[in-house]
């Protein structure tokens, strides 16, 4: 007993830690691209890919954010209507990552309420990076970029939400990396965000 006793903690460290990492890298997932995020862990899921919640894995709901997915595939890559589509989902994205926060808490035996607030957190957090680097981008828009920079994105959060159910520890440090990043690019492109989001003001009061 003296001697299993370490062994049980130690691997329940290691179950505490990989589930905060599941949580944290699908909540930076999901403030990015949150429809993609909750179709392919249900896609995965119903693969047999790790350990996914089984609402999450029900057909009506990988069908429908399949859906919206693809909805969201064109119009994150058009110039101005994708600003327009992040703004609608400032509150929707960090919504969606905080459900599956507690969903992943729930299956994993973790807290329900610290998973809802981790993951919503980072997703708020990385929705708010990805929203205020559009801003910037779309200063000189021209599709292309806007195209590339949303398939980066795309692949991003699919590497990150794989690696979540598989290498839960990698997925979190590449998330947190390009959120850091994404920070640091958001405060050195601060001044443009500023005068895009005045442009945009400008805009809407001639409308």
């Amino acid at each position: 007993m003296s001697l299993s006793l370490p062994y049980e903690q130690g691997r329940r460290h290691t179950g505490d830690v990989d589930l905060t990492a599941t949580i944290l890298s699908t909540g930076w997932a999901s403030g990015v691209n949150a429809y993609g995020t909750v179709a392919l862990l249900g896609i995965l899921g119903r693969l047999g890919v790790g350990d996914v919640p089984a609402p999450i894995t029900d057909d009506v709901v990988i069908g429908f954010a399949a859906l919206l997915y693809a909805i969201e595939f064109v119009a994150d890559k058009v110039p101005y209507i994708d600003n327009a589509w992040d703004a609608v989902h400032t509150l929707i994205r960090p919504a969606i990552g905080s459900a599956l926060g507690v969903e992943l808490a729930g299956e994993g035996g973790g807290s329900e309420l610290a998973g809802g607030l981790e993951s919503g957190g980072t997703a708020l957090a990385s929705h708010t990076v990805k929203a205020g680097l559009r801003l910037a981008l779309n200063t000189s828009p021209e599709p292309a970029s806007n195209i590339v920079v949303s398939l980066l994105e795309d692949g991003a959060v699919a590497t990150v939400v794989a690696l979540a159910l598989t290498h839960p520890v990698a997925a979190a440090i590449i998330a947190g990396t390009l959120l850091v990043l994404g920070i640091a690019l958001v405060i050195v492109l601060a001044r443009v965000i500023r005068r895009a989001l005045r442009t945009r003001r400008r805009r809407r009061l001639r409308e």
